[in-house]
């Protein structure tokens, strides 16, 4: 392969996505590298404008233009860092949360109508080709944080909720298989009878496989959301996913207008609770009990979404 063959073949690609004209690919006035940006505060809704452009590689001035940009249509907020008022801590507003939805859905649509035109016996080739790709020039470096996807379900993505639950809990907490029924109904249900837009299930995608998931759905109690299934994978803990996974489903609650998030877990997921605590969720009750086969201490936390800030 020579540097003609890469450089070849990069036209090729930025031509076939469109990336060369962006905005009008999809019908939006911004261009690729703004949409980026929009995408990264859309899922990472904490973040100081140095961590952009730390994560994008990003020119200090070419991002503050972006940034500016947003401010003037309305799209972003920028505060003083109650840590460090030097940093310029950056979220979405609601028109910006609807603008990047909408700019992710007409992405999808394009990425789909290209998929449609690939026969299926060859789209597995594909997909096999272009992990190989990530996987030589990322050349053994460790996966970063920008190398996260959160996206929906595709096919097969809510079996593999239920069975990575099932192998995990059962290799790191000894749960038994009535563990991997509760988990198999809870999918089972959302799959057969959920409302779009009230609840939601994530995918945490790293170098083309799930490494981590969690739900949202309607809680019995009116107004009244309730996350579940909260998991990632141990070969890619440090990575801030279980963070982003939660803070995704915060923000898609609130947006929605949920009063708040309960949710039920063990005192012995210590990393998952840290989680929780750092959104604003306060442990409202606890009770030891015997399931799956273990002596635990079960613990409701609960998020008031009226009172937390973003």
């Amino acid at each position: 392969m020579t540097v003609q063959d890469i450089r070849a073949f990069n036209r090729f690609y930025t031509n076939v996505i469109g990336a060369l004209d962006y905005s009008r690919h999809l019908y939006a006035p911004y261009t690729l590298t703004e949409s980026r940006v929009l995408y990264e505060l859309a899922h990472s809704p904490r973040t100081d404008a140095i961590d952009l452009r730390t994560e994008l590689s990003l020119d200090a001035g070419y991002l503050s233009r972006i940034l500016n940009k947003f401010e003037q249509d309305g799209l972003i907020e920028r505060t003083a860092s109650d840590l460090d008022p030097r940093r310029r801590h950056v979220t979405l507003t609601e028109r910006g949360r609807e603008t990047a939805t909408l700019l992710a859905e007409r992405a999808n649509e394009s990425v789909g109508a290209l998929l449609a035109t690939v026969p299926s016996p060859d789209r597995s080739r594909l997909s096999e080709a272009m992990r190989t790709v990530r996987e030589i020039l990322s050349d053994g470096r460790p996966p970063r944080r920008e190398d996260v996807v959160l996206r929906e379900p595709g096919p097969g993505d809510l079996g593999w909720v239920v069975q990575r639950n099932a192998a995990l809990y059962a290799a790191e907490y000894g749960f038994n298989a009535d563990y991997e029924g509760l988990v198999a109904r809870i999918v089972a249900d959302f799959a057969e009878d959920h409302d779009p837009h009230l609840e939601r299930v994530w995918i945490a995608e790293l170098d083309g496989r799930p490494v981590g998931c969690v739900m949202c759905v309607r809680d019995d109690a009116p107004g009244t959301a309730r996350l579940r299934l909260l998991l990632v994978e141990p070969d890619a803990r440090g990575l801030g996913i279980g963070d982003r996974l939660v803070g995704a489903l915060v923000d898609f609650a609130r947006g929605v207008g949920y009063r708040d998030i309960v949710l039920w877990t063990n005192d012995i997921l210590g990393a998952a609770r840290r989680i929780y605590q750092r959104h604003g969720f306060v442990l409202t009750a606890e009770k030891p009990h015997r399931s799956f086969g273990q002596d635990l201490n079960g613990q409701d936390w609960r998020l008031d979404l009226r009172g937390a800030s973003e």
